[in-house]
């Protein structure tokens, strides 16, 4: 018997930097949304742990022991076995949670297989900060280390065009050329929003911290986000630390399609470019 899970992308729409420890992590305060973009684990019964990497993506890595879906399968059960299929769709390092929730969809897909418990967010922590929020990806206000998770409000329908300009952007650095590091959160209760203009209205006064200092590292960051504006983006914006951008669109099935199409993959096809639906 194999299953399947699906890894969907991660999309901080908004990510404040509002501290830092004294062990040197940053606690944050961001609103985290999910896209049907994303990569496919399949796992299947075997004697001992095997990982397979394909898929478009697949270049950047490698079934390596310090692979995230291989700490994943060694963190639930480290006595079990299974084969491990990954079907990269996702940029590698690229701000969007793909390893990340790689880790978490294989998390799932082998507490079913072994007939587990799902792992606490504690558990999923111990693999890096994203990995709890894509242990069950909904849209979620992530705080602290990635270890606070809330609900937030209904959000309104969207569509999303995500692009990535195939540059790499250290995260340490782009933490380390913070000026700041203690800013404001947002705000302790969140509004509920009528509509995609007015949600859009509100992201416009919020932040990613991350997004100076990336662009700095990386110039055409800047550009990807002039292009999704001047493609009719309602709202764009960087996930994560970067380099992957992300422009809000209606859910009406058309305008986020031809952007990505017309606009983006043909003026620029050397970028990465994907499109769909905030789940």
């Amino acid at each position: 018997m194999a299953i399947e899970a699906f890894a969907p992308a991660k999309i901080n729409l908004t990510l404040h930097v509002t501290g830092q420890r004294d062990d040197g992590y940053h606690l944050l305060d961001s609103l985290v949304v999910f896209a049907d973009i994303g990569d496919t684990i399949r796992v299947s019964a075997s004697d001992r742990v095997s990982l397979d990497i394909d898929g478009p993506e697949a270049g950047g890595l490698a079934a390596e022991p310090d692979n995230l879906v291989l700490r994943a399968a060694r963190l639930l059960a480290p006595e079990r076995g299974a084969a491990i299929s990954l079907t990269k769709r996702l940029p590698v390092a690229s701000g969007i949670g793909g390893g990340s929730a790689d880790a978490a969809a294989t998390l799932r897909a082998l507490a079913q297989l072994w007939g587990l418990a799902a792992p606490s967010a504690e558990q999923a922590l111990t693999l890096g900060a994203d990995v709890p929020v894509c242990l069950f990806p909904v849209p979620a206000r992530m705080q602290g280390i990635g270890d606070r998770l809330g609900p937030i409000p209904p959000l309104p329908a969207m569509d999303i065009v995500l692009v990535n300009p195939r540059v790499a952007v250290s995260t340490p650095a782009v933490f380390k050329s913070l000026i700041v590091k203690e800013n404001a959160p947002m705000n302790p209760e969140l509004p509920r929003w009528r509509d995609l203009p007015e949600f859009t209205c509100w992201l416009a006064d919020q932040r990613n911290d991350l997004a100076e200092p990336a662009i700095a590292q990386q110039p055409v960051i800047a550009d990807v986000l002039n292009a999704l504006r001047d493609a009719g983006a309602l709202f764009a914006g960087m996930s994560g630390s970067g380099a992957t951008c992300f422009g809000l669109f209606p859910s009406d099935g058309h305008s986020a399609k031809s952007v990505a199409k017309a606009v983006l993959r043909l003026a620029h096809p050397g970028w990465w470019c994907a499109h769909g639906r905030v789940l």
